[in-house]
């Protein structure tokens, strides 16, 4: 019996429904994170490079032709759990230096470049993107603010069960 491992399925084609794009993109971010339990901080990174460079060049494009992008598109969506301090509880702050100094570069490496290969091999459009970014964005907003201390910036990213 042969054991080879699964090919990997390829990307849709650009004309594909941009629901199967972003099918396959949403696949790839969660087994990627979830092989590797990457930790929240390091998605962060990724997602808020993302978010920044999309929606600077939707804006730009919106402001040539006399519009503005949607709050939606233009702004992180409101956390429920309310604002995070980013205390450790000992009324002392993180300190970013040291959380950054501590980060896998290699792995946001991988992880901010299977996002860019699917975005450009897919053609998918930006708008569609950027929601789609601006979903994670939250999630891991979500659990950045539930962050008790800097290990629980570390800890790898939870995803509900309808996400």
């Amino acid at each position: 019996m042969d054991t080879e491992p699964p090919e990997p399925e390829s990307p849709p084609s650009a004309d594909a429904p941009t629901a199967s794009k972003l099918l396959f993109l949403q696949e790839r971010m969660v087994n990627f994170t979830q092989q590797y339990s990457m930790p929240v901080v390091e998605v962060s990174l990724v997602l808020s490079k993302y978010t920044k460079q999309i929606s600077t060049h939707l804006s730009a494009h919106a402001a040539e032709q006399g519009e503005e992008l949607p709050e939606r598109l233009s702004q992180p969506w409101p956390l429920e759990v309310g604002d995070s301090t980013m205390d450790d509880g000992q009324g002392t702050q993180f300190d970013l230096d040291k959380v950054l100094d501590m980060v896998d570069g290699e792995r946001i490496d991988i992880f901010d470049t299977i996002i860019r290969n699917v975005i450009n091999e897919c053609e998918l459009p930006l708008t569609d993107a950027l929601l789609f970014m601006r979903e994670w964005e939250h999630l891991v907003r979500s659990q950045l603010a539930g962050a008790s201390g800097p290990g629980s910036l570390f800890s790898p990213v939870e995803y509900p069960d309808d996400f």
